[in-house]
């Protein structure tokens, strides 16, 4: 039985069925500042997650820097915050939308879900409705969504790599010697 032939989807060899980015889109995407701001926030937001998850479980382990832990964990929120909101920016020059643009709509789903985690430890701190012990695991449950965020954006990047068209190379009559 042939699969390939039958898939909806197109071939198999596809990493996915449709281009992420038409023409136009991949020019708006290719063209805005937004692209280079999300391009430096996102590593950005990743090292104060590294540093984060180390003092939230260097606390849970030891009970130790709860301070640094919680101002850390702050901190990763607000980055966070920003790299939404500059996101939703971003998404809304290139695909016309401010959210749930059908190439990355599963990504902002996914983000909605580490947004109100986050936000949930933002409210469990203010109003002290959860121990110490129990805002940090909510923190790190906040974090382990995070990571699966990071992990779809991670795939969606390789794939729009791999969609991108080589370079054309030059007709033999303006090639140099």
């Amino acid at each position: 039985m042939n699969l390939q032939a039958q898939s909806p989807l197109g071939p198999r060899h596809e990493p996915w069925p449709l281009p992420l980015y038409s023409p136009q889109e991949r020019l708006r995407r290719d063209t805005t500042v937004w692209t280079t701001v999300q391009g430096v926030l996102a590593p950005v937001q990743f090292l104060v997650f590294l540093v984060s998850l180390g003092l939230v479980l260097r606390w849970l382990w030891t009970g130790e820097g709860f301070w640094w832990a919680t101002a850390s964990v702050v901190i990763k929120t607000l980055v966070l915050y920003t790299i939404m909101v500059t996101g939703s920016i971003w998404e809304k020059v290139v695909f016309g939308r401010w959210l749930f643009a059908p190439a990355f709509f599963w990504e902002d789903v996914v983000s909605m879900g580490v947004l109100a985690l986050h936000t949930a430890y933002l409210v469990a701190l203010l109003t002290q409705t959860l121990s110490a012990r129990e805002q940090m695991l909510l923190a790190l449950a906040a974090y382990a969504a995070y990571v699966i965020n990071a992990a779809q954006f991670l795939w969606k990047l390789r794939l729009a790599c791999l969609q991108t068209s080589p370079v054309e190379p030059l007709p033999a009559a303006h090639a140099s010697p």
